[in-house]
């Protein structure tokens, strides 16, 4: 036999080996992941034809969000498994799996390969053409290939004319050199398209994995839509997204309208913020550790993030770009650093009294510290200095906040009460606990309003709820996310080889009873909010888990009602007359008829596409000028303890600066200082 022939056969019988071994990983991941929701999800349901093709849906939408790559020949092949993906799991049959890989490889090719032909292509910006912009949920798949070259055609010429118009604004230029400009644009929007295709290929490392775990996904997600899978790098920057500490480089990476992977934020006392030799804006070329190297070429902003996150990448060789052109490789060890966005300050608004503002993020804990303390324990030093500087009363603002650790909830909702019961916990077997605080006394006695919005959930609700139950607060704003279940992670084996499980477990329970689940905390007053019927909240999500109720604690030490309708009254009067809120209502229409409700066709020219443009953002600008004008009539300032801090660090001192002009533009700040206000003068002893 010929030596090269034989190192073929070596070759061939590795690869074989290598796609047979991998092969057994998703089956026993799926197999795995099948007997974990069966005994510890809160709700499991039934391996049935019904669950058969919802997970089917599901697999295929994320796959092909967009219905751009698949075509309906495709969607022939897929129907087959309809209905059969509830036996595959039950049985452990895995191949099936191969065809949503091999035909996604197939499409995603043959787009690149279309978009490098409309490199030659003379473009026809006539009219003959014609765009037209749905809803998402009326996009159907492309027929054929032929479909798909127009569809891509249409896309490029559409991106082409939109970013001539957004580069400048003056029509009469754009046609007097569209030739010349056209020509230096096409190449590279057609490059960019095609990068992002690349981006696909390359997510979570190859076509095959990406597919995988999708499956996995949509399993879970059938569930409910708060269970997930998670490969270990996924399972590690989840926990650090809720942890006080990060074990990392201090690097936060964006990519550039060039494509490039650039440094955009350099963590304060981190390695790379010690190292000296990073920059913001230096462009990130690749990443070689031990054992891997990514190029950061048409990779996503995404898997640059889960490759600096690998528990396994302790030390790491950038190759920057410098902006000077200079070339440098850097060699970069993790260190623990404290994560900015998961810190709390306070800060006080002074107008006729004086408040304390405290903004909190997320409700992150210290998961390596044996006390686990976190968020609860730095809003009690927060609410000390604030407390030096006698404050009447309190905003805390948990708008955007997604939640987090349930224990920092409860050791939050403890500071404000004296004691009792918050909130009663549902397990999968119908058995229930109640969760109390059991600390005699409140550090903060004084009135409190609570800011939420459409995006506050699960932790945030909890507290929320709970201040609302025990009439301990007023809480302002719009009504929540709706997200009341608890999730833990599980591993699929002994060791990480399998990855986890993200699974709701129980839910939880107002002390009434009531549940806000797929329904939200309804704020005391309301306000208008820009996110408004966006339908992103947890009752508009697939197969989220039903609101219902049960028996709740009929006596629990709640303080006396508070003036609510007065309050809402008083409220209510300022917002009628008050042209920032106006404002509000009027950009809330503006994305909801453009975006979410779009429905239009127009001819693919310039002079059109101009049109619909400067249109739309003609609309925003002047929507927007009184919002971006607005700034509130109270002072705010640091209180003194932080003052001092921050004198001492110049970069701290420009941040600081930016926060406070922030809170003092916030026109819901404002609002929930003056519905303070008014609950201080109709409540003085309160």
């Amino acid at each position: 036999m010929p030596k090269h022939l034989h190192i073929i056969l070596i070759i061939c019988l590795f690869s074989l080996l290598a796609s047979s071994q991998d092969k057994n990983i998703f089956c026993n991941q799926l197999q795995a992941l099948h007997n974990t929701v069966k005994k510890h999800h809160y709700q499991p349901k039934t391996i049935n034809d019904s669950l058969s093709s919802h997970v089917f849906d599901l697999f295929l939408k994320s796959l092909d969000e967009d219905k751009r790559l698949f075509t309906k020949e495709d969607l022939k092949t897929f129907e087959l498994d309809r209905y059969e993906l509830d036996n595959y799991i039950e049985h452990n049959i895995c191949f099936f799996i191969e065809k949503y890989t091999t035909t996604l490889s197939q499409r995603i090719e043959t787009s690149k390969a279309i978009l490098n032909d409309l490199r030659d292509e003379t473009f026809d910006y006539s009219g003959k053409d014609t765009l037209r912009f749905k809803p998402e949920s009326t996009f159907r798949y492309l027929k054929n290939e032929a479909a798909m070259k127009t569809y891509w055609s249409k896309r490029t010429r559409y991106n082409i004319l939109y970013t001539l118009v957004e580069n400048d604004s003056v029509l009469k230029h754009i046609k007097g050199d569209f030739k010349a400009r056209e020509a230096e644009l096409k190449p590279k929007l057609i490059q960019k398209e095609i990068c992002q295709l690349e981006e696909l290929q390359n997510r979570l490392g190859s076509v095959d994995n990406f597919v995988k775990e999708a499956f996995l996904n949509a399993y879970l997600h059938y569930q409910d839509p708060n269970s997930s899978f998670f490969n270990p790098t996924e399972k590690e920057m989840f926990e650090n997204s809720l942890s006080n500490d990060q074990y990392s480089f201090g690097i936060i990476t964006a990519k550039n309208d060039n494509g490039d992977i650039i440094i955009a934020h350099i963590t304060p006392g981190s390695a790379a913020f010690n190292h000296g030799d990073f920059e913001v804006n230096d462009i990130i070329k690749s990443m070689k550790s031990d054992t891997e190297i990514l190029e950061t070429y048409c990779v996503s902003n995404e898997d640059v993030l889960a490759f600096t996150s690998n528990q396994n990448h302790h030390t790491m060789t950038f190759k920057i770009k410098k902006q000077n052109g200079t070339v440098k490789d850097i060699e970069l060890t993790k260190t623990v650093t404290k994560i900015e966005e998961n810190t709390v300050s306070g800060y006080i608004i002074e107008s006729k009294s004086k408040m304390g503002y405290i903004n909190i993020t997320s409700f992150y804990s210290d998961f390596e510290s044996p006390n686990g303390l976190g968020l609860a324990n730095d809003v009690a030093k927060e609410l000390y200095k604030l407390q030096k500087e006698n404050i009447e009363g309190l905003i805390l603002d948990l708008r955007f906040n997604g939640g987090g650790s349930m224990k920092e909830a409860i050791d939050l909702s403890g500071m404000f009460i004296n004691r009792g019961p918050l909130s009663i916990l549902k397990y999968s077997n119908g058995e229930t606990t109640t969760i109390k605080d059991l600390n005699r006394g409140a550090l903060f006695s004084k009135p409190i309003v609570v800011l939420v919005n459409n995006y506050s959930a699960s932790a945030s609700e909890f507290f929320a709820a709970a201040m609302q139950d025990y009439n301990r607060a007023i809480i302002v704003g719009a009504t929540t996310h709706g997200k009341a279940s608890a999730q833990v992670i599980l591993p699929l084996a002994q060791d990480e080889s399998l990855g986890y499980s993200k699974l709701t477990v129980e839910k939880f329970y107002r002390v009434t009873g009531k549940s806000h689940q797929s329904q939200g905390v309804i704020p005391d007053i309301i306000l208008p909010s820009v996110y408004d019927d966006f339908k992103t909240q947890e009752q508009f999500e697939a197969f989220a888990l039903q609101n219902d109720s049960i028996d709740g604690i009929r006596k629990f030490p709640k303080l006396k009602t508070l003036p609510i309708n007065e309050l809402k009254k008083r409220s209510q009067n300022r917002i009628t007359n008050d042209i920032y809120f106006k404002a509000i209502q009027e950009l809330n229409q503006l994305i909801i008829d453009n975006y979410f409700q779009i429905d239009t066709e127009y001819l693919l020219t310039l002079d059109n596409v101009y049109r619909e443009m400067t249109s739309y953002r003609n609309q925003w600008k002047t929507i927007n000028q009184p919002i971006d004008a607005h700034e509130s009539n109270f002072m705010v300032k640091n209180s003194a303890f932080t003052k001092e801090v921050v004198s001492y660090n110049e970069d701290q001192k420009l941040i600081n600066e930016a926060l406070l002009k922030d809170i003092k533009q916030d026109i819901y700040i404002e609002e929930a200082q003056a519905i303070l206000q008014d609950l201080l003068n109709l409540n003085p002893l309160n």
